[in-house]
């Protein structure tokens, strides 16, 4: 398998040579090698019951990103969840404020003058 996976990766670099560098980070443009080289290593892992994903061909994928993909940055920012703890606090303080709205709704209903 380590056989075949090197070959694969060979024809990767292969269809990679007519990407400028400017062209690295365009999916329409680096979608077929990739997806190229993540089919040969799929495709022999399988015919050879090696299982897949599996260490080598992670190894080559992962060496696809640290070549050619390092300076690739996205467009539009990735948005993550806060911490467990801020999140809590969101949850919580306005849960906690919704007593005290109502016993001052309260206290200022019972104070016997209707505004007009």
């Amino acid at each position: 398998y380590s056989d075949i996976t090197q070959k694969c990766w060979d024809y990767f670099v292969y269809l990679m040579r007519n990407v400028t560098a400017s062209e690295l980070c365009e999916w329409k443009v680096i979608s077929r090698p990739y997806s190229e080289l993540q089919y040969c290593l799929e495709l022999w892992a399988d015919r050879l019951n090696y299982g897949y994903p599996n260490a080598l061909a992670e190894q080559y994928i992962f060496q696809s990103h640290h070549r050619y993909f390092h300076n690739c940055t996205l467009e539009h920012p990735v948005y993550f969840d806060p911490p467990e703890d801020v999140l809590l606090a969101m949850i919580i303080a306005p849960i906690c404020l919704i007593p005290f709205l109502v016993t001052l709704v309260i206290w200022r209903s019972k104070d016997g003058k209707a505004q007009a």
